[in-house]
């Protein structure tokens, strides 16, 4: 069976649920993230998206197995630490579709499915009529301890699908780090596209 990329609407994504949140515990754990992850926590969060109105997943699958997962949703749906630094800036929330995460196994990386990610989120976003897509990415320090000799950031891959890097939109989300007792909160910035342009 060949691997292929299909894109679900809400509640379609239920068979999958158990898959996703042990994919985004396997991903989430490499650096940047560092991210020491909880099944029940990820099920929590993974239903949320599925009950969101215009959510899409897009999912790898390769022989029934979920190798690799991109989500997103209208910004509209999302928590305040997303929305909040869009309102400062006078930018509304009502024209951004928010990407959630894009986690590929590393086997899998290289094979043009990150562009595929991109691809079928933007796509939803059109379809809703949405201008703007965006996510955001965590800040890690350049000496970090943690941080891989051969670590390489997105940042080139994201600038070629279109993207543009704005520091002034900031947030903070907490998660526990795998050599954390406790969570901490975590610097953040936004990236953005506009699809019309």
């Amino acid at each position: 069976m060949a691997l292929t990329i299909q894109s679900f609407s809400g509640g379609d994504v239920a068979a999958f649920v158990d898959d996703l949140a042990r994919l985004r515990i396997t991903v989430f754990r490499d650096f940047p993230y560092l991210y020491d992850g909880d099944l029940a926590y990820e099920r929590n969060y993974l239903a949320t998206y599925s009950r969101s109105e215009g959510s899409v997943f897009v999912l790898a699958i390769d022989d029934g197995q979920v190798v690799g997962a991109a989500t997103g949703t209208p910004m509209v749906g999302e928590t305040d630490e997303v929305k909040a630094p869009f309102l400062a800036a006078g930018r509304d929330p009502a024209e951004h579709f928010y990407f959630g995460e894009s986690v590929l196994l590393s086997d899998y990386r290289g094979r043009g499915i990150g562009v595929k990610f991109f691809e079928g989120r933007e796509a939803q976003a059109k379809k809703l009529g949405l201008r703007y897509t965006t996510f955001c990415a965590v800040e890690r320090a350049a000496d970090h301890p943690r941080r891989p000799a051969d670590y390489v950031p997105l940042d080139s891959f994201w600038t070629k699908r279109g993207y543009t890097h704005h520091p002034e939109l900031r947030t903070t989300f907490s998660w526990r780090d795998l050599d954390e007792a406790e969570e901490s909160p975590k610097p953040l910035s936004f990236w953005i596209r506009d699809l019309r342009s």
